[in-house]
């Protein structure tokens, strides 16, 4: 049996040319799809080569403390609980509030199923901090259980309130603490696609959205005052919000430089990204390092990190106006905060504390940035020398 496309088998009798054939006439019916058409409905080559770009290229790294943990509630009132229907809604409670306490852990957890198992064990808790006919008097229920939480920072001693808002804002803190991690989660793969980068962008503003809900409008209706240095003191809960919005913006540096965007603008979008982590760590500065030292390392690493990246930008802004004296000073202070921020991820590695283990030194993005500083710095050396021989050979 012949395959086709391949020559005739040896022994076999010669296969005679044909005839050409005459056109035949045009038949009616629908019309064949031309390569034109095809090609517009296909993705323009420039969109194929960003989507292929963008996964190949995006990576990133963040420090991310450890979830709190509670202790099993039962929800069991006898003697209040005297019907069906509100034995069912602490059966429900319970249930909801393990399925919720599972889903922090799991890996295979989405932020659908999260809001889901979120907002099914809120609106049941909301029963007990609200009262049903709508006045301002407090629920009679909202002091009946009592709810035990760890802090994230100050390992696992637990602190204990029988108050059911303390668990609506223990319970929302890990939730947002999930959304930040399931960022990370995302952000840290070498093949993350375009629409998972946005997924990071938008978990981490929300994040930061729930964070700043619960100072605003729970954490203050505790009647018991928060201790200091626990993870609902008002200094915490912003060096969050802060970091959140630092994090999230270098998802926008990262695809302003895919797309090869002005250097000037990423520029400014680094400059100000390094702004937000400084206030982060001023923030925790007042803290004890010894809770709080890992995750100061982290901020200030990435402090230095987005100057370099601001430098090195702004150099290469200097370069394109023909500043070439300028853009190596601009690369040589790049070079000063790279150092740094060098120094700062072996000082992280080493340092003891509550935080993600790791070495950021050996991560794809901070390898890009050195290489990008140097190969920027010699461009400018460069063209500084030719310009010089330039100007020589004219004065000459």
């Amino acid at each position: 049996m012949l395959t086709p496309g391949r020559g005739t088998p040896p022994g076999s009798r010669s296969r005679q040319p044909r005839a050409r054939r005459r056109p035949s006439p045009a038949q009616p019916g629908p019309a064949l799809p031309s390569r034109r058409d095809n090609q517009t409905r296909r993705a323009p080559p420039s969109e194929i080569w960003r989507k292929q770009h963008y996964r190949k290229k995006m990576t990133h790294w963040f420090h991310r403390n450890p979830l709190k943990a509670t202790a099993p509630v039962s929800f069991n009132f006898y003697g209040v609980a005297t019907t069906p229907a509100a034995t069912k809604v602490c059966n429900d409670l319970r249930l909801s509030r393990t399925r919720l306490l599972e889903l922090f852990t799991d890996s295979s957890c989405n932020p659908e199923m999260m809001k889901n198992a979120t907002d099914l064990y809120f609106s049941l808790l909301q029963g007990f901090i609200l009262s049903l006919d709508d006045s301002s008097q407090e629920c009679k229920l909202r002091y009946i259980q009592n709810f035990k939480w760890t802090d994230t920072l100050q390992g696992q001693v637990p602190s204990a309130q029988q108050d059911a808002v303390f668990e609506l804002v223990s319970m929302g803190f890990n939730v947002a603490l999930w959304y930040t991690k399931y960022a990370s989660r995302l952000a840290g793969k070498e093949d993350i696609t375009e629409d998972e980068a946005k997924d990071v962008h938008r978990s981490l503003k929300i994040a930061a959205g729930i964070f700043k809900h619960l100072k605003e409008s729970h954490i203050p209706k505790l009647i018991t005052p928060v201790e200091k240095g626990r993870d609902l003191e008002a200094r915490l809960i912003d060096s969050y919000i802060i970091q959140c919005q630092a994090e999230a913006q270098e998802v926008t540096i990262a695809r302003a430089i895919e797309l090869k965007h002005n250097p000037g603008l990423i520029a400014a979008l680094a400059y100000e990204t390094a702004n937000f982590y400084q206030k982060a760590d001023q923030t925790l500065s007042s803290l004890d390092p010894t809770y709080a030292g890992k995750w100061r390392k982290y901020l200030n690493l990435k402090t230095c990190f987005y100057m370099a990246y601001a430098y090195c930008y702004h150099g290469q802004t200097l370069l394109a106006s023909d500043k070439c004296g300028e853009a190596i000073r601009s690369l040589q202070e790049s070079e000063k905060f790279f150092a740094k921020a060098e120094a700062l991820c072996k000082e992280y590695g080493e340092t003891k504390g509550p935080g993600t283990t790791a070495k950021p030194s050996g991560h794809l993005f901070f390898r890009k940035l050195g290489s990008l500083i140097k190969n920027t710095l010699e461009k400018c050396q460069r063209e500084n020398g030719f310009m010089f021989v330039i100007s020589l050979f004219y004065d000459i």
